[in-house]
This record gives structure tokens, sequence and C-alpha cells, in this order.
């Protein structure tokens, strides 16, 4: 998902960074990133109210992304199942940090 969240927003990752001992560091991504827990019904919910918000990138994980072992079989099922019959394993959402907010405060941290 985080490949899908790059390709979409390239500028999204600050510069590289070293330490005080010379060793570079991988730029991360400045507008930071949360991890948090929900249900697959939470997440089918959130993903939903979601796509109803002006400038708010979705890219999520459907189920058959998990358990299919080839990319176009993946595809296949994606193809006929319908986005109510669709079950999702993690949905990530960039954009305006208040409508961001908005849509997971609910939500706890995942540990």
């Amino acid at each position: 998902m985080a490949a899908a969240v790059g390709k979409a927003l390239p500028g999204l990752l600050g510069p590289d960074g070293a330490d005080a001992s010379g060793v570079t560091h991988p730029g991360l991504p400045w507008a930071g990133c949360t991890v948090l827990a929900a249900d697959g019904g939470t997440l089918r919910a959130l993903r939903a109210k979601a796509a109803t918000k002006d400038e708010v990138l979705i890219v999520d994980m459907p189920e058959p992304a998990q358990t299919s072992r080839v990319y176009d079989e993946y595809l296949g099922v994606l193809a006929g199942t319908g986005q109510d019959d669709l079950g999702y394993c993690a949905v990530s959402l960039v954009g305006p940090r208040n409508r961001i907010d908005r849509l997971v405060g609910g939500l706890s941290l995942l540990r």
C-alpha cells in the first residue's frame, strides 16, 4: 500500500537525513503516518465515507489481494466482486489533516 501511495503522491517523502555519525536515513512522509486498528466492517465503512470527501486519496487492500497468489487471479476475483461484497484488510488515507482526523478520530492506535 505504501508503494501505491508513493506512486500517487511522489512528493510525499521528505529528503533523506544524516545522523550525527554521518549515516544516512531514508526520507519519511512529511505528512506523518499513523497506523490505526479497525475490523473489516469498520474499514469498509471508513472507505465508503472517505470516498465522499474531496482531496482524500484512498489506497485500499481488498481481501482478495491477500488470498490470491497470482496478481492476475487477484484482478479476476476483484472484477467479479461487487463493491458491497468486497472486504478490506487495510485502507490508507492521505489528505488534509482535518478531513482525515474527522474520518479516523474514533480509531485506536494499532498495538
